[in-house]
């Protein structure tokens, strides 16, 4: 396993002049030695780019790539000793599982007895055990693709394990499984493992640090949780959860905070006394949107345009300071009626305050 660090842009013009031009602007970064990762972000925003330049299947236009501080840039996939997994599975289709599972280390040369039994270690792990002797071409698209990733993960002394959306063809309820998987495989064999995907519940699911990108750019790293409370960037709030975050123009007048026109803070609500003077956006997911009878003290007025029940929860969506916003109910809570009138919290500890897309400190 490796460390990695980035310290480069990537552009695919020969001579960029503004961020646009480039599918990498440039960033630094740093992969850790037996992390699980993940990069989000919607097709086209980088990183399938980033992946393909640790993998040295791209070299950047700019900057190094360095595997525990060697310089690395230039090496091919075989010298940084790494696997990839692709988003179709790669296979024999004329050998066995079990002679799939030991091509990679077979082509190095590693003793038949160690082979016989690291083999055996990843196929009980894939739940494979059964079908060693079968041959490729006979299985289904999720279990050609199960050997795909063992195959990435044969190798004990891999730097790293890329996967570029490795579960796409795989139905819904496998995906579940393969997820964790993984997971479970990643806490066994402590591999560095970098996982791409557009999907928001894989990467959240299977990464302890999940990079999310936009336009060539990381906007925020940090964990699951992190994300979803914290989020750095305003891209980040809408993209991470289902519903995205609430988004509010706000402004601080002379000390008071006005959301909508309307004044529901001041230096005394904690939180607002630190906010400088000017024009804010504010954010709060719809699971901490609290919804409340019209006209009580520091609430926003809103009329309900929507009321649906999805079963473990209720979604709200009101209309409030010409804004849509949504707010996740508990299914045990009487809500209220379409066209109503209520009064929405939107200051509490889970409120977020952004100025220039980043949020503030």
């Amino acid at each position: 396993m490796a460390r990695i660090d980035l310290d480069l842009a990537h552009s695919y013009k020969p001579n960029p002049r503004e961020d646009s031009d480039y599918a990498l602007t440039p960033l630094k970064m740093t992969f850790e030695d037996g992390g699980a990762y993940a990069l989000l972000g919607p097709s086209g925003c980088g990183k399938t780019t980033m992946l393909n330049i640790m993998s040295g299947l791209l070299v950047p236009s700019h900057g190094s790539v360095r595997f525990d501080g060697q310089d690395m840039t230039r090496a091919t996939p075989q010298q940084r000793n790494i696997a990839q997994v692709f988003q179709f599975p790669v296979i024999y289709d004329t050998m066995t599982v079990a002679e799939n599972l030991a091509f990679p280390l077979k082509n190095r040369k590693v003793p038949a007895a160690q082979i016989r039994q690291r083999v055996g270690q990843i196929a009980e792990m894939l739940e494979m055990s059964h079908q060693l002797d079968q041959r490729a071409a006979g299985l289904s698209a999720d279990q050609k693709q199960k050997i795909s990733l063992g195959r990435g993960l044969v190798r004990p002394d891999v730097s790293a394990v890329l996967f570029d959306e490795p579960l796409t063809v795989i139905d819904p309820h496998l995906k579940w499984q393969l997820r964790r998987k993984l997971k479970q495989i990643h806490h066994e064999l402590r591999l560095t493992l970098i996982y791409v995907t557009h999907d928001q519940v894989e990467a959240l699911t299977f990464a302890d640090q999940v990079v999310v990108m936009t336009r060539g750019k990381v906007v925020q790293l940090g964990t699951p949780e992190a994300l979803f409370e914290r989020p750095a960037h305003t891209f980040v709030g809408h993209f991470i959860g289902s519903p995205g975050m609430n988004f509010l123009p706000a402004q601080v007048d002379a000390g008071v905070l006005h959301v909508g026109g309307v004044p529901l803070g001041s230096a005394a609500t904690p939180g607002v006394g630190r906010l400088p003077e000017g024009a804010l956006r504010l954010g709060i997911r719809p699971e901490y949107l609290g919804v409340e009878a019209s006209g009580l003290p520091d609430t926003l007025p809103a009329t309900v345009r929507q009321v649906q029940d999805i079963g473990t929860y209720q979604l709200v969506t009101c209309e409030a300071a010409g804004q849509t916003l949504k707010a996740r109910l508990s299914p045990d809570v009487v809500a209220p009626t379409v066209g109503s009138s209520v009064g929405l919290r939107v200051l509490g500890e889970h409120t977020c305050f952004y100025r220039n897309e980043e949020l503030m400190a």
